[in-house]
């Protein structure tokens, strides 16, 4: 009976190293994530993610930082990184750019997405229901050049409701990288205007960052789909035939009120590539993408 025993534990050892050895053997999995907020909350933000991949997926995985959108989305086409958390915009210029890639899932808040336009108080400006005709002449700042929610939907509402391109409306116009720092330049008084991520002001503003003596919304846009986790097509050839299924499911089952609220969101929902078509056509509509790319 002990030799038995000894024999079946043997077995056991033997199989766990067997699939341990499977494990290290496999490459290291890679995502990055658009860099629109200051990089050390995204480091312990993305990192948190890493973890609870690695444990779901059983193979190493690592989160790298990138300075820029571009660098995100160069990042994602080299294949430096197989899986990217982009905006609206990035992800559909990565798409492009990657024949098979395709967008797992969203934050059930990016379904209907939104940007303030903030003000610092010595614009006079207040809210409204539409974007002030008063806003020309005065400075604005965006958030980065391929931000959905800090560049693209406000230079589209821009043009549409005041029919002028934010360089022949504004006095000055700026990028200022991330909206967190959109926000630190308004509410300085550095911009009179900018546009941000709603979310980034919402948490800003829960977190005591904000001043609303000093930089207020004067308006937000509709509804639009913004951020999503976009995936390379040939990650299963090498990861394993089921990788992609099983990754798409521990996003979206994704429970943890912890891991969440650093995004922040309540929760994962599957996506499509379909659902960023407005994203495609908004951009076609103010020339930052290629119509025949």
């Amino acid at each position: 009976m002990q030799c038995q025993l000894i024999r079946s534990l043997l077995l056991i050892l033997l199989w766990t190293g067997a699939v341990a050895a499977d494990t290290t053997n496999k490459p290291e999995f890679v995502f990055t994530a658009i860099p629109d907020q200051d990089e050390s909350h995204l480091q312990q933000r993305f990192n948190k993610v890493a973890a609870y991949l690695q444990r779901e997926l059983n193979v190493a995985v690592r989160y790298v930082p990138v300075k820029s959108y571009a660098a995100a989305v160069t990042a994602f086409r080299n294949n430096q990184v197989q899986l990217a958390w982009f905006g609206g915009l990035s992800g559909v210029q990565a798409r492009r750019l990657v024949p098979g890639s395709r967008a797992i899932a969203q934050g059930y808040e990016d379904q209907f997405f939104r940007s303030y336009f903030i003000a610092h108080r010595s614009s006079g400006l207040e809210e409204s229901d539409s974007l002030p005709e008063t806003m020309a002449g005065k400075t604005f700042t965006f958030g980065s050049k391929g931000s959905t929610s800090g560049r693209l939907m406000p230079e589209y509402y821009l043009r549409q409701q005041l029919q002028q391109a934010p360089d022949q409306l504004f006095s000055k116009v700026g990028y200022s990288g991330d909206h967190s720092r959109t926000i630190a330049l308004v509410q300085s008084g550095a911009y009179q205007l900018g546009a941000v991520n709603y979310k980034v002001w919402e948490s800003e503003l829960a977190a005591g960052k904000i001043d609303t003596d000093k930089v207020r919304v004067i308006w937000q846009t509709p509804p639009y789909p913004d951020y999503q986790w976009t995936l390379r097509g040939d990650i299963d050839a090498i990861w394993g035939a089921d990788f992609s299924a099983r990754l798409t499911t521990a996003l979206l089952e994704m429970q943890d009120p912890e891991l969440l609220a650093s995004f922040p969101r309540s929760a994962f929902v599957a996506a499509d590539n379909p659902l960023y078509q407005p994203i495609v056509d908004t951009a076609i509509a103010i020339g930052l993408i290629d119509a025949e790319q």
